[in-house]
């Protein structure tokens, strides 16, 4: 054992993630992980009749990850995680970092173009049944428009998201620093 697994082995019990950054953190992946699956899905079925159910689930669903995604970051911005072990080089350092920020920057623009696109849209948008008011004129190339840029977020989120579990199962398969059961709800005990 070398001076930093000494060091982290003694912070163990603090080098953890907390329970609500834990579940937000897998209710959010989970949620985002279906609604991209569930926007490819019904762009495939766009025009069929009966559709439009899908659409309102999306929107609703969307609706929701976005109030955890704002839950989440101001609960990150007040409790920051402790930073990585010393073992994980300077650069990886920097590209977690880089990505950290990415993915928040997609999950904030994902729902909030995709909120703009519908109110733009000739019926409004729906919140689990519930009509949202109306605040814009429908305007078809708008939305479009905005439907264009949470259609190009969906492609670099989905690549950052293979990024960061590629990264994690690096830490745990490869590294086996603990990095990636420090956002696990049952904390790893040293095999040491």
């Amino acid at each position: 054992m070398n001076l930093s697994d000494k060091k982290l082995n003694s912070t163990a019990t603090t080098w953890h993630y907390g329970p609500l950054a834990v579940g937000l953190h897998w209710v959010i992946a989970i949620l985002i992980i279906g609604l991209i699956g569930l926007g490819w899905y019904m762009m495939s079925v766009e025009r069929q009749p009966g559709s439009g159910w899908l659409f309102d689930l999306h929107k609703s669903l969307g609706f929701t990850v976005f109030g955890l995604i704002v839950l989440r970051i101001v609960w990150r911005t007040t409790h920051p995680p402790e930073g990585l072990p010393d073992s994980v080089p300077a650069w990886q350092k920097k590209v977690s970092t880089a990505i950290h920020w990415l993915l928040y920057a997609c999950m904030v623009v994902m729902p909030v173009t995709g909120y703009l696109g519908a109110v733009h849209q000739k019926t409004p948008p729906r919140f689990f049944g519930l009509d949202l008011p109306v605040w814009a004129a429908p305007d078809h190339d708008l939305a479009e428009q905005f439907f264009t840029i949470h259609s190009i977020t969906v492609w670099v989120l989905a690549v950052l998201i293979g990024l960061h579990v590629l990264a994690g199962l690096k830490h745990l398969l490869i590294d086996r620093d603990r990095v990636f059961q420090r956002m696990w709800f049952v904390r790893v005990k040293d095999a040491s």
